[in-house]
């Protein structure tokens, strides 16, 4: 007998009325009309069946500091990192973890079982490093906390920011991070990116770097992130976050730079909700979009997602952990509304991303983590049409969070009694 059989399930590949099979916290069989028993079984009624949200790009070491200790009142990229300068002689390790805890706590309601996060290195107490390291260790039971070295204020811009760096890793931060268009000079931007990635070759460890998050088509440190890529043999390994200046580049360096990218077998982070609000803010109109080139690089074979970046920290108000709001955002900036186009943008917070966080275990199949969400839609694109109430979250084949179908009351004469806001199907 197994743990629990989820019946007649729609899967994002475009399965319908499946069954899936768990036992020991995995797995175990996938397939329609499943001839066997189970401890306990539920209805998935032809809903879609996902495995759990990723969100590649996040900083959990801000998140929910809204107001601390004061709003940003033009809501502009610049006002945030000083707002964040201001704010982190106030820290404390405590409130670091709680603030994080609660939006982990959020992230689980939302189907969202595994996180990237920045975490800001630049402070010489380093209390966000290891206010993260135990929020990490807190969490693992039920969600998949990933942190990246991030300097804040330019590697070699900050004084000691290289050393602070190192030493996050050594206490078991995962990922190398940087951000070169934030450095005094062109030079030193391309610098950091050749010692950044030199450092995490000597490590064995993944890169991901805010790369070239500007208006400013000259800014093209990705073109260094792809050459040392290939350089030192990090091919499938290295990450570039935000790539907003490419949504300004001209088509010709485009055409060279993205098979560029390719080659190095590049992974690529868009940030719809912050990139659409930060970017484009020197223009009147027209008035850029600021988001990277999503579809023609998701053409060009590189694996794309997308992150939530902030959520009610010093640089957006707005947020509350549903990747589905990201892919929604994401969809109608990039003009994603074909209908594998729109397919791809649930892929940007599901698959994708689990594929640049090297998640092992991570999908719907034979052997693989029972970690599920069970959404009111019945396929990716409707899902992410009515952002999906997440009817419940699987965790290893437990249900960990459950929310109520979402419904209307309506009392209208000769009308229905309710609006599940869903398009009725034959």
């Amino acid at each position: 007998m197994l743990d629990l059989i989820i019946r007649g399930a729609n899967l994002p590949d475009g399965r319908q009325d499946v069954d899936i099979g768990i036992e020991g916290g995995k797995i175990v069989k996938v397939g329609p009309a499943l001839d066997a028993s189970a401890a306990k079984e539920i209805d998935a009624k032809g809903r879609l069946v996902s495995p759990p949200f990723v969100d590649a790009h996040f900083h959990m070491d801000a998140t929910l500091s809204l107001g601390l200790p004061r709003l940003n009142q033009s809501g502009t990229l610049i006002e945030g990192i000083a707002l964040w300068g201001e704010l982190k002689p106030l820290l404390t390790q405590e409130a670091i973890a709680e603030r994080a805890l609660a939006y982990c706590d959020w992230a689980v309601a939302k189907g969202l079982l595994a996180i990237r996060s920045h975490v800001d290195v630049c402070d010489p107490r380093l209390l966000a490093v290891d206010a993260l390291l135990e929020v990490k260790k807190k969490v693992r039971p039920y969600l998949d906390l990933q942190l990246v070295a991030f300097p804040q204020d330019g590697v070699f811009r900050a004084p000691g920011a290289m050393e602070l760096l190192k030493t996050a890793l050594d206490r078991g931060v995962d990922v190398v991070g940087g951000i070169p268009h934030f450095e005094r000079t062109m030079a030193d931007g391309a610098a950091s990116v050749r010692a950044l990635c030199e450092l995490a070759a000597e490590r064995g460890l993944p890169v991901d770097m805010h790369c070239d998050e500007t208006d400013d088509p000259m800014s093209r440190h990705v073109e260094t992130l792809a050459y040392e890529t290939q350089r030192l043999g990090l091919q499938g390994r290295v990450t570039g976050s935000h790539l907003t200046s490419m949504h300004s580049m001209d088509n010709y360096y485009v055409s060279k730079l993205i098979p560029l990218m390719a080659e190095a077998r590049l992974n690529a982070i868009a940030n719809p909700l912050i990139n659409i609000t930060i970017q484009g803010r020197h223009d009147t109109y027209p008035k850029r979009r600021g988001m990277t080139r999503v579809p023609e690089l998701m053409a060009a074979g590189l694996t794309v997602a997308f992150g939530h970046d902030c959520v009610m920290d010093p640089w957006y108000g707005m947020g509350s952990g549903d990747m589905l709001e990201v892919a929604h955002m994401g969809l109608h900036v990039a003009q994603m509304t074909g209908q594998d186009a729109m397919r791809a943008c649930f892929a940007a917070v599901t698959e994708n991303p689990a594929r640049i966080l090297g998640l092992e275990g991570y999908g719907i199949a034979p052997g693989k983590n029972a970690d599920l969400v069970i959404l009111q839609a019945v396929d990716p694109v409707e899902a992410i049409r009515v952002r999906a109430t997440r009817l419940a979250v699987l965790r290893r084949g437990k249900v960990i969070a459950e929310t109520p179908a979402q419904t209307a009351r309506l009392n209208l004469p000769g009308r229905p009694e309710s609006a599940d806001f869903l398009r009725k199907r034959s």
